[in-house]
């Protein structure tokens, strides 16, 4: 067995046994050497993001004092959710292992095909109510934004 997804497995066991969460574990490692590791904490800290990889890419990126992790790769005992692949993407991670599918998790109750079918636009009701308001009010930080000279692209 691979050793860092066995770790991100027993990461979800940990977590699992102390109730910070769902069954979810994640390790970031660059070149060979783990860099941060994490199961999912939402529980433990009421915060919905608190996956486990949203949870280790927050350490990674502490640890490394960088936004941008492109010469990690991460291990996922399941397959990432919407939010959590996007925010793979945003870290600009090049490579994801995981272990369980999508599927696999819906199976126990983790289940994020609305939210797939929201991205596609195929969700047969919405949840979320979404209104677009004061846009050209809303524009003026973007305005600014690509005047700044000093800013830091990312």
């Amino acid at each position: 067995m691979n050793e860092f997804m066995k770790l991100a497995i027993d990461e979800a066991l940990d977590g699992m046994k102390s109730n910070d969460g769902g069954p979810f574990g994640a390790v970031i490692v660059r070149n060979g050497e783990i860099i941060s590791y994490a199961h999912n904490e939402v529980v433990k800290t009421n915060d919905p993001t608190a996956h486990a990889e949203v949870t280790a890419l927050r350490k990674a990126s502490s640890k490394l004092s960088r936004f941008d992790l492109s010469d990690c790769e991460i291990y996922s005992s399941c397959e990432p959710c919407p939010m959590c692949f996007a925010a793979i993407h945003w870290a600009k991670i090049k490579k994801l292992y995981y272990g369980a599918t999508k599927e696999d998790a819906a199976n126990i109750n983790f289940d994020d095909r609305y939210i797939y079918d929201v991205i596609k636009g195929t969700a047969k009701k919405l949840q979320v109510e979404v209104i677009q308001l004061d846009r050209e009010e809303s524009l003026e930080p973007f305005r600014k934004w690509k005047m700044k000279i000093d800013k830091t692209e990312y």
